[in-house]
């Protein structure tokens, strides 16, 4: 990460309480994220808790496609770039599936069905090599232009994968989203990564790219770096449950 792109994700995580009032506005809003902040350093006297951030699609695989015609592979991207630097700042250690607009499919793979294919098993590899958990960044998208707001899915079987979900479900709700109502979504084999992987994972549906209002704002920078810091709370919320369950514990 270059000196001045770290600077501004400081300024971001460290300072967000002095900045969100300006930013965000409210003060409701300001305590709570920096209540999240200051949470984080209990993590610092641990073992670097892992975390695979995997944008959705890239290369030929586009995603869908905005209402103003942005791709979704370029703003799943920025997000988790963005979430990595975040993370990485309070102590985590971060795997990206990828850091480019790219597939990760097998060198020499031919066919665009084949390509798919191998590129998901390349990033279900990761996921399962993870020691920790693993979040899939996506945008939504529908016929009806109304609908909007974040939701975030889990594997039905995985009873972990559904604490993280609810949990960034809820920070998304506490600091960028207070009208949204969406609850978080349990899926069986629908979705391939979340059903094949045994680690903690989720794919988080950021809004919906074909709600115009929605879109405009995840097509603006400073909007993605609010998003991927309601990912960043969720994780630490969900990383301060599994600590103090642990210390409950052992007595």
């Amino acid at each position: 990460m270059d000196i001045s792109r770290k600077k501004r994700i400081i300024i971001s995580c460290g300072a967000f309480a002095v900045i969100c009032g300006s930013l965000w506005a409210g003060d409701i809003l300001g305590a709570a994220a920096q209540e999240r902040v200051t949470g984080a350093s209990a993590d610092r006297g641990m073992e670097r808790p892992q975390v695979v951030l995997d944008p959705g699609h890239g290369g030929a695989d586009g995603g869908c496609v905005s209402v103003n015609g942005a791709a979704e592979k370029g703003i799943n991207l920025d997000i988790a770039l963005t979430e990595r630097d975040m993370l990485e700042i309070m102590g985590y250690e971060v795997t990206m599936t990828r850091e480019d607009d790219r597939s990760i499919y097998d060198e020499g793979t031919e066919g665009l069905s084949k390509q798919k294919q191998s590129d998901m098993k390349n990033r279900l590899a990761l996921f399962d090599s993870c020691g920790g958990i693993a979040l899939s960044i996506h945008q939504n998208q529908f016929t009806d232009s109304r609908y909007s707001g974040a939701q975030v899915f889990y594997s039905r079987r995985n009873s972990e994968g559904g604490r993280l979900a609810e949990a960034v479900q809820r920070q998304f709700v506490s600091l960028l989203q207070p009208d949204n109502e969406r609850e978080t979504k349990a899926v069986d084999d629908e979705l391939y990564l979340l059903d094949k992987t045994e680690t903690p994972a989720v794919m988080v549906e950021c809004g919906f790219l074909s709600n115009p209002e929605e879109a405009a704002k995840l097509e603006d920078a400073g909007y993605r770096k609010k998003v991927a810091f309601a990912i960043m709370s969720g994780v630490m919320e969900y990383r301060s449950g599994m600590a103090a369950e642990s210390t409950e514990a052992g007595g």
